[in-house]
């Protein structure tokens, strides 16, 4: 399992409150929403190790 660093997020309301609808949609929770877009948004720009790349 991969090592997890706590850290505070400023976000815009808006944006939050749409991953949270997201979330709720897809049964995540929405730390785990934001990793999953944070996750695909690397792995598509390949700024993510190969050997750190999940399927999202």
């Amino acid at each position: 399992m991969p090592d997890r660093k706590p850290f505070l997020l400023r976000i815009d309301r808006q944006v939050l409150d749409a991953l949270q609808r997201w979330a709720n949609d897809d049964l995540r929770s929405l730390n785990g929403q934001i990793e999953f877009v944070l996750r695909k948004a690397l792995a598509e720009a390949k700024r993510l190790p190969e050997s750190n790349r999940r399927a999202p």
